[in-house]
Formats: C-alpha cells, sequence, structure tokens
C-alpha cells in the first residue's frame, strides 16, 4: 500500500509517497500549496494522511488559521479524485508522531528525525549513511526540512495501519 503524507504550512507543504511494504519513499517534495494541490490529479497513492492542527490553549496566529485553511482544501482535493472505493483523507496528530517514533511526548523534531534514520539501513555514502551522498545515495537521500515531518507521518500512519 501506498501512502500520501503530508506536513501542511500556511504557504508551502511538504509531501511523501510511502511504500508501506518496503518503508520505501516513493516520492518526496515541497512546493507552495498551489502547486501542491496538483499532486492528488498525479499521485499513485492508496490513502492519505495529513497532519492535523491540535489547540493547546495558546494564543495562535494567521498563519495557524490559513494552515487549517489548507488542510481542508488538501483532504477535499483528495476526497474529490477517489472513486466510490476509496479511501478519505485522514488525520493525524503530531502527538501520534512523536509517541509512536520516539515513545514521549516531549520528543522534539531532531529526535523524529533521529528516530527515522535509526529505522533505515545505513547504505549510503558519507557521515550519515542512511542519507548518504549524492555520489552515494542512502535510503533518506533528499530528506530535508519540512519533508522530514511528512515522512514522521507516513510511517506512523503506516504503523498505525499495519496495526489496526
Amino acid at each position: 500500500m501506498k501512502i500520501l503524507a503530508i506536513d501542511p504550512g500556511s504557504a508551502e507543504s511538504a509531501w511523501v509517497v510511502f511504500e508501506t511494504s518496503t518503508s520505501e519513499i516513493v516520492g518526496k517534495g515541497k512546493r507552495p500549496n498551489g502547486f501542491a494541490l496538483q499532486i492528488f490529479e498525479r499521485v499513485d497513492a492508496d490513502r492519505c494522511v495529513i497532519e492535523m492542527i491540535a489547540s493547546y490553549g495558546m494564543a495562535v496566529g494567521a498563519s495557524v488559521f490559513d494552515t487549517c485553511v489548507w488542510i481542508g482544501r488538501f483532504a477535499e482535493a483528495w476526497d474529490r479524485e477517489q472513486d466510490e472505493y476509496g479511501y478519505s483523507a485522514e488525520f493525524l496528530f503530531r502527538k501520534d508522531v512523536k509517541l509512536c517514533l520516539c515513545g514521549s511526548m516531549r520528543a522534539k523534531d531532531a529526535n523524529i528525525r533521529q528516530a527515522i534514520i535509526d529505522r533505515y539501513p545505513a547504505s549510503g555514502g558519507g557521515k550519515n549513511p542512511q542519507v548518504g551522498t549524492k555520489k552515494d545515495p542512502g535510503p533518506l537521500y533528499g530528506v530535508k526540512a519540512d519533508i522530514w515531518a511528512a515522512l514522521g507521518v507516513a510511517i506512523t500512519a503506516s504503523e498505525l495501519i499495519e496495526g489496526a
């Protein structure tokens, strides 16, 4: 099964297409949201999982609300592309990713990144062989910035689906 996982943002969003049987990253990227919407027309995935905003009682700015709007637009675009037997877009909170990958709500982005790296073989070159180098890429080559967050969503969704 292939999962399209999205880490939404107010202006740009990152995504990963993840093959659950092999834990392979089939596609990835980060684009302005208007372009990211077009991925639903071209992506070969069985499910779509979007990281959802959670309220922790703190005041938030306009960018959080903009992100919420994009989450809805991504979900609608996915649902529109599915036939009557397809899965609707699903949502996953950051806390679920932290608990699944790190076992702690206190995990930070660096902890999540390291937990992802630890799941992959050291098959590339350089100081971090899971990522590798351009000349000798590893399985995580090209994963950077918000794509790490999207990959965390994909891995967590995969484990929750497999465990269900």
